[in-house]
């Protein structure tokens, strides 16, 4: 209560700096106050967790004194559920802010920064992980927050007791100001976000979609190759299953003159609802069964296992699509020269 009217005040605290005004943080968070390291070069930015217009939230009285920095501006997230909420403006907003965590993560081994201290990340996955869980576990500790994490939650949180996702995240919230969400359900992170008034940031939810991890992908692909208007890309593997083929597809396509090519199995072929989303985009797509002819013609080549874990007793199908397009020496001998190979991981015998 103490904190609440403090919040609520018409004269501003001394010198905070909290999260957007209408950011749905509980009163605690908009209060907390953010002191950056005098050894550590901070980014222009600010953290700004505005919740998009699909997700109400409760909203939380801040000092009116407090604006965005210009490259916030409209860089105002809430959730994070899949890749297709973004367009070309918020990307290159991203896009420049990651660009200045390389800095910050280099200059983290020495003096750690201050620019999320005060606030708390819970890490919920009810699947494996390895590179994901830790990644935002990592950059949480180097931006001066604190983490609370929970791994192979489907078996042991009270999800193995029956308890449902919407009152895990009930109570998951009222210990944390956002939320990292992994789960084997498709769809399961939009359920999450609709029920949570704090930010919920899908990690990967069964075969549906891993947005951050399309967004890194696209980074790394304009890092590598230097452009993203015109790229060609080769999407091999799992289609059907991979989560991040499809974010990698819906984000791909807010650019121009992209060219996608579909190179699987048959039966892990690409899922109809993205080619009829490419169509409407006008992104031009192909299937095709000859993946040295499509490494000829492609910048990238983003090649992804075959997931037997999506496969339940039809393990007649895995062996079928195992082993069947792996990038080897005659790929390589064919790729453009400045074409590069990129995988999500795990990876296998591909």
């Amino acid at each position: 209560q103490k904190v609440r009217r403090k919040a609520n005040q018409s004269k501003p605290p001394p010198t905070p700096k909290t999260l957007n005004p209408s950011s749905g943080h509980s009163p605690m968070a908009a209060v907390r106050v953010i002191l950056p390291h005098p050894h550590l070069p901070i980014p222009s930015w600010r953290p700004q967790l505005k919740p998009s217009s699909s997700y109400p939230r409760r909203a939380v009285a801040a000092p009116a004194s407090l604006s965005p920095s210009p490259l916030t501006a409209s860089l105002q997230l809430g959730d994070v559920i899949e890749a297709q909420q973004f367009d070309r403006q918020v990307l290159n907003e991203i896009f420049e802010v990651a660009r200045e965590m390389e800095a910050v993560e280099r200059g983290s081994h020495g003096f750690r920064s201050r620019v999320l201290e005060g606030y708390l990340m819970a890490t919920l996955f009810y699947e494996p992980s390895t590179r994901t869980r830790l990644s935002f576990e990592a950059a949480m500790r180097r931006l001066g927050g604190e983490v609370l994490t929970t791994e192979n939650a489907r078996e042991f949180s009270s999800a193995a007791k029956g308890e449902t996702l919407e009152d895990t995240i009930r109570t998951v919230e009222g210990y944390s100001d956002i939320i990292v969400l992994r789960h084997f359900e498709s769809g399961a992170a939009r359920r999450a976000a609709a029920t949570a008034e704090i930010p919920v940031i899908n990690a990967g939810d069964g075969p549906g979609q891993h947005p951050t991890q399309a967004l890194l992908d696209v980074y790394t692909i304009k890092r590598e190759i230097g452009r993203l208007d015109g790229i060609k890309l080769g999407l091999v593997g799992d289609l059907a299953n991979g989560r991040t083929v499809r974010s990698l597809a819906y984000l791909i396509a807010k650019y121009q003159n992209i060219k996608i090519y579909f190179v699987s199995p048959d039966v892990v072929k690409m899922k109809d609802d993205i080619k009829e989303y490419l169509t409407s985009q006008g992104v031009e797509w192909e299937e095709s069964s000859d993946l040295l002819d499509v490494a000829s013609r492609c910048d990238v080549i983003y090649q992804t296992r075959i997931q037997k874990e999506r496969f339940g007793e039809r393990i007649d199908h895995y062996e079928a699509a195992r082993g069947k397009y792996i990038v080897d020496k005659k790929v390589l001998g064919v790729l453009p020269k400045h074409a590069v190979i990129m995988h999500p991981l795990p990876r296998l015998d591909e």
